[in-house]
């Protein structure tokens, strides 16, 4: 009788041990709650930078009047830019200061028609007087009542 016992008891001890019963109930801290696992998920999509032409030109100015070129790298380093802005800029330069350092319009170029034009002024000039008349049959409505 005494071995059933044993064999019983240690089965069980082997079993609480294999869910961790045994430890806390021999007075060990239990195991805490794991660390919650980081959204790894992108949410925002980044826009991308846009400078203007006087800082472009700020920046170009500085570099030329940089003495070396770690100078430069310097200045590269503290705006946050790349050595190909600079290129691309003064390449720009070259071409045209004022017209090629303007920021550009992308897309296909819109023709508006004169007609459309005129629709919309027509729309607009139509539209207060419109409110107005609404406005007007809704105070006598609420008069008549």
């Amino acid at each position: 009788m005494s071995t059933s016992k044993i064999d019983s008891s240690s089965a069980a001890l082997a079993a609480s041990e294999r869910s961790g019963e045994a430890a806390n109930a021999a007075g060990a801290p239990a195991p805490g709650p794991r660390p919650p696992v980081p959204d790894s998920e992108v949410t925002a999509r980044p826009q991308r930078r846009r400078f203007t032409a006087e800082y472009k030109r700020s920046i170009i100015d500085q570099a030329d009047a940089a003495e070396d070129g770690g100078a430069v790298g310097a200045l590269l380093r503290r705006e946050g830019l790349y050595s190909s802005h600079l290129s691309t800029w003064r390449r720009q330069r070259q071409r045209g200061e004022i017209h090629a350092l303007m920021l550009k319009k992308r897309g296909p170029k819109v023709s508006v028609s004169p007609l459309v034009v005129e629709n919309r002024k027509l729309l607009a000039a139509n539209a207060r007087p419109t409110k107005r008349l609404e406005n007007a049959e809704l105070i006598v409505e609420v008069q008549k009542r």
